[in-house]
């Protein structure tokens, strides 16, 4: 598998899934104008990811904001963690880190972390 490495815009997140080190991680602001383009890499090496194992990774979600549109990507990419948890060939894990005072941010995190069975850490920093 090769690194993903999507560079942050003003509108997109910064997305850099390392196989070296097995994070995988999503930071900065999500309103992408087309979500599914913007995503779809995301999800293609997450398909790589499955099917491969030996793999415990950990995705580190550090997000500032996310549109409508971006919630319901990020719910496939969970989900698709998910899956690739409970196949057993890989262990996964999820950090969601907030700034302390983003409510919104936190209780987003938590409605998240009770959608999917992988385990899952909500923090404030």
């Amino acid at each position: 598998m090769e690194r993903l490495i999507i560079e942050a815009t003003e509108d997109t997140p910064s997305i850099d899934f390392d196989p070296g080190t097995n994070n995988l991680k999503i930071s900065g602001r999500s309103l992408p104008e087309d979500v599914t383009k913007f995503y779809q890499p995301v999800l293609d090496w997450l398909d790589e990811l499955e099917a491969s194992s030996g793999n415990d990774c950990t995705l580190h979600v550090g997000l500032e904001y996310f549109n409508t549109a971006s919630s319901k990507l990020i719910l496939d990419i969970l989900m698709k963690l998910e899956d690739i948890h409970m196949d057993g060939n890989n262990t996964i894990k999820v950090i969601w880190s907030h700034d302390a005072r983003d409510v919104d941010m936190q209780e987003a995190a938590e409605e998240y972390s009770e959608l999917v069975e992988v385990p899952f850490e909500v923090v404030a920093v």
